[in-house]
């Protein structure tokens, strides 16, 4: 299972809500993983000009606000196909198989409904929203 997408939140909220500048071994540690991955994730975020850095510097800054943010291109930044392909179609279908002759045509439009309503929701979420979130989460677990 491909967790860049939630680890790049992670990342992207420490970064936004630290009041420090957060090393790769500490984004790591958060994260629960190495920081060879963590520098992998932050490469792609760069790439995708959604943080940058400074040489010499320790730390990470965004790019833009969180509210600009959204959850789709923070998607896409993580992931090497610019499209949300969650269900492919197996292939190598028996064609003398009347299932197996028909079955991708059968599915595949509604994959296709279910991936593109997934990318508007996440074009409709910010990062801001991920921070909400977080932080009602906090408040919840002190009540």
């Amino acid at each position: 299972m491909d967790t860049k997408f939630s680890v790049a939140l992670h990342i992207l909220t420490m970064i936004s809500e630290s009041k420090e500048s957060l090393s790769s071994q500490a984004l790591a540690t958060s994260v629960g993983t190495n920081s060879s991955y963590i520098r992998k994730v932050i490469a792609l975020l760069k790439n995708a000009g959604l943080i940058s850095s400074h040489q010499g510097k320790t730390g990470y800054q965004l790019s833009k606000s969180p509210k600009e943010m959204t959850l789709l291109e923070i998607y896409y930044s993580t992931q090497e196909i610019k499209h949300i392909r969650l269900f492919p179609v197996h292939q190598n279908s028996n064609p003398d198989c009347p299932v197996g002759k028909h079955i991708q045509g059968a599915v595949s439009p509604l994959f296709a409904s279910a991936e593109s309503q997934l990318e508007k929701e996440l074009a409709n979420q910010t990062l801001e929203d991920v921070i909400d979130n977080l932080y009602k989460q906090v408040k919840q677990k002190r009540n």
